[in-house]
């Protein structure tokens, strides 16, 4: 029985905690007053747990309850409870999407798409980039970026930038090289 209620309440958390791990956290609570499985505070650590190791934080949480209810066997229901909605989403959206895959409606869909795709990793790579050389500045804040620029993360950038044209080495070269470099000189 408990296996099955494992199985049950994270399925129903991964069919509806729509947004990533984090949406799942209000779910944790409802299961935690429902079933006294964990307190309030076992959230906290399961967030902090789940933060600091690798994978979503949905799945990881999901697993921690899992095996803190019911051991591995446990673990292994509730992450398969959480991803199976997710799955059987994506089945039927591929389904359908093959279905249509000639539409020339679909095709027209797809291709609006990929220019708000592009300005979203623009516009994320544009933040990681104002973060990296002005830490602390706001957009718009140009008088700020001047106090706070970091001349030897932007020149690190330009030799990197230069190298990667020159010489065409795997990236995982550049990046071993940036990452002594800032750690050298504390970038």
């Amino acid at each position: 029985m408990t296996f099955w209620l494992l199985f049950y309440e994270f399925f129903k958390t991964g069919l509806f905690a729509v947004g990533g791990g984090m949406a799942t956290i209000p779910f944790l609570y409802a299961i935690s007053e429902k079933t006294g499985w964990f307190t309030a505070a076992d959230i906290g650590n399961m967030i902090a747990i789940s933060e600091s190791t690798p994978g979503a934080i949905g799945v990881n949480m999901s697993t921690y309850v899992g095996f803190h209810v019911a051991g591995i066997p446990g673990a292994l229901i509730t992450t398969f409870g959480l991803v199976l909605p997710s799955i059987l989403v994506i089945i039927a959206i591929s389904k359908a999407l093959k279905k249509f895959k000639d539409s020339r409606l679909v095709q027209k869909i797809f291709y609006g798409l990929r220019p708000a795709s592009t300005g979203l990793i623009i516009a994320a790579g544009l933040g990681v980039a104002l973060e990296t050389f002005f830490p602390g500045s706001q957009i718009t804040e140009i008088s700020g970026w001047l106090g706070n620029v970091q001349w030897g993360r932007i020149i690190l950038a330009a030799a990197l930038f230069l190298g990667i044209k020159k010489w065409q080495k795997h990236p995982v070269v550049y990046i071993a090289i940036a990452a002594a470099v800032g750690m050298l000189f504390k970038l």
